[in-house]
């Protein structure tokens, strides 16, 4: 079975499902490629040179509306991993922020936000040049978890800086050559800049939205239709490495794996620390410790909710990305398939949610204190003060009564 992943922390369940021999098990074997971006991934899916892939949360239902140059309908029937992003910047605009208000720059989570946005109005207000922030592809959870974070703090990501795509192992040397002041992206590579003295990690995603979408099996609907055995045996197999990995006495072998030149290829202490949880943030901020830093298991952290695909649409909506009106439920409902992931689990004795969507924001801290209906993502649009305008909410209301 043709695999392609991106050397990320994350790209983990598919490496240990080939080298623990967990694909075996359940009688197939994972051939993995590397690549070094999303779009990549994208093509060789769409074409069929993969079978599936290790893929960005919002890159199923991307490809199912015929965005970014898909052709095929791809479908998510489990998640591969929850959280493992962190927004950072260079060293030196971390210097400006915390010289416009230290305690917020040296906080975590949404804090550093109002920090930026002190240093934003005072280098527009003097005429120079708008910061430049990368992320990893428009259709990614980097891009929207940046801009909301932005957004909450009165930044807006379309005006008040630049956004530019990089894929996610080139992104530290950018913000080493200066190309970029900063990046929202997975680890290792938050860590590899701060290891370099080059970058601080102002907030990680398990800050801002505790136990988050991330990476998804990606594979093509008329491939999971045509191979419905084969796509159950892979999604226990993976089931099985992410239990594996969310084991804390496995981490040091995990990253010992990760690290070799095919896979990561990241020094693995680099590896290792994140992979624990044990985070250096640079600069002069506190290194923390957060056992949720990326998980894989826990929590049904496997499971693929039909409400992440609504929030991910709903920011496709809010950013200008899709225009003519649908029905949202029902492209979530076409794309994360939790039916599948139940017919494939059950009798496992795992933890399998009864249901397909689920509010955010009520029991966790959810950007800031906001909180995300599934049942009302029109409403909540157009209460937004920013966002891209272009798409009809009208027309959307019409769609989605």
């Amino acid at each position: 079975m043709h695999a392609g992943f991106i050397p990320l922390l994350d790209c983990a369940p598919l490496v240990i499902a080939r080298e623990r021999g967990f694909d075996q098990q359940f009688g197939f074997s994972f051939q993995l490629h590397r690549e070094v971006s999303w779009a990549n991934i994208r093509d060789k899916l769409d074409v069929g040179v993969f079978d599936c892939a290790h893929m960005l949360a919002p890159m199923p239902l991307a490809a199912t509306l015929g965005l970014g140059r898909a052709a095929e309908p791809v479908i998510a029937p489990m998640s591969l991993s929850l959280n493992g992003n962190a927004i950072t910047v260079s060293q030196s605009l971390f210097d400006e922020m915390c010289a416009a208000d230290a305690q917020s720059a040296r906080a975590g989570g949404m804090a550093p936000a109002s920090a930026l946005a002190r240093v934003v109005r005072a280098r527009n207000a003097d005429g120079r040049t708008p910061l430049t922030f990368g992320m990893v592809y428009p259709f990614s959870c980097h891009n929207y978890d940046l801009r909301v974070w932005l957004a909450a703090a009165g930044i807006d990501p379309d005006n008040d800086i630049n956004l530019v795509v990089v894929p996610p192992p080139l992104i530290a040397e950018q913000l080493k050559a200066g190309r970029v002041d900063g990046f929202c992206v997975g680890q290792p590579w938050n860590s590899v800049a701060v290891e370099d003295g080059q970058g601080v990690i102002l907030a990680t995603k398990n800050q801002i939205w505790p136990m988050s979408p991330e990476k998804v099996l990606g594979v093509r609907e008329d491939w999971a239709r045509d191979n419905a055995a084969l796509l159950s045996d892979a999604m226990r197999a993976l089931v099985a490495a992410c239990e594996w990995l969310d084991e804390p006495d496995n981490r040091s072998a995990a990253a010992k794996i990760l690290a070799e030149p095919h896979y990561v290829g990241v020094p693995e202490h680099i590896l290792e620390r994140p992979l624990k949880g044990l985070l250096k943030f640079g600069g002069d901020k506190p290194d923390i410790a957060d056992p949720d830093s990326v998980v894989f298991y826990r929590g049904a952290a496997n499971f693929p909710w039909r409400s992440h695909a609504v929030w991910i649409v709903m920011q496709m909506i809010r950013w200008g990305q899709v225009r003519d009106p649908f029905d949202i439920l029902a492209l979530a409902e076409r794309v994360y398939r939790p039916d599948l992931y139940r017919a494939a689990l059950a009798g496992c004795g795992i933890d399998i949610p009864d249901r397909d969507y689920k509010p955010e924001g009520r029991d966790d801290d959810f950007f800031g204190g906001e909180i995300f209906d599934p049942e009302d993502v029109i409403g909540q649009l157009k209460a937004l003060s920013i966002r891209t305008a272009g798409a009809d909410l009208e027309a959307f209301a019409e769609h989605n009564l």
